[in-house]
């Protein structure tokens, strides 16, 4: 045997290893960077938020607020203003008010998201670089029995927060 044929025997081996080394660094890295990755995005619609979500009632237009978070202080799940410079998950940019019916919760939801993409695409009539999306806050059966007939219109940004307010200044 030549010392070319040891050298080249090992070859094969002394890559084997170099792969396996490879794939396991590999692995290790993908599950770190798994371990580290922010959760999946909130989808928001009709039901993310109601009229009886314990501090919405609260917020008024052009204000912002975080999604609801478990206060123990304030008993349960809340809403909390947060002033927009600061940063925000969502933001107020108007209201609609629907026609005083009997309660139809499915037409309820179909007049709430045409009226706020209406407000919506003339606020924003060119959002492609902005990836803003909204959603509508409705009324519930309790709170139309008591003559709650607004909708509030509200922006988001998938996958991230507000930076600061979204609405245009004219």
């Amino acid at each position: 045997m030549t010392n070319q044929d040891t050298v080249t025997g090992q070859l094969p081996r002394r890559s084997l290893r170099g792969v396996v080394a490879l794939l396991c660094t590999a692995g290790l890295l993908a599950t770190m960077a798994g371990s580290t990755m922010s959760a999946p995005a909130v989808v928001k619609d009709e039901t993310f938020v109601d009229a009886q979500t314990p501090g919405i009632l609260h917020i008024e237009g052009g204000e912002c607020f975080d999604d609801p978070a478990h206060l123990p202080e304030a008993g349960g799940v809340v809403v909390r203003y947060r002033p927009c410079a600061l940063g925000a998950d969502n933001q107020v940019y108007g209201f609609v008010h629907a026609d005083d019916t009997n309660w139809d919760p499915v037409a309820l939801r179909e007049f709430a998201w045409s009226a706020c993409r209406q407000m919506f695409t003339s606020t924003w009539p060119d959002d492609t670089g902005q990836a803003l999306r909204f959603y509508p806050v409705l009324p519930t059966r309790e709170t139309w029995a008591d003559g709650d007939r607004d909708v509030m219109c509200v922006v988001y940004r998938f996958g991230g927060r507000l930076t600061g307010s979204t609405l245009p200044s004219w």
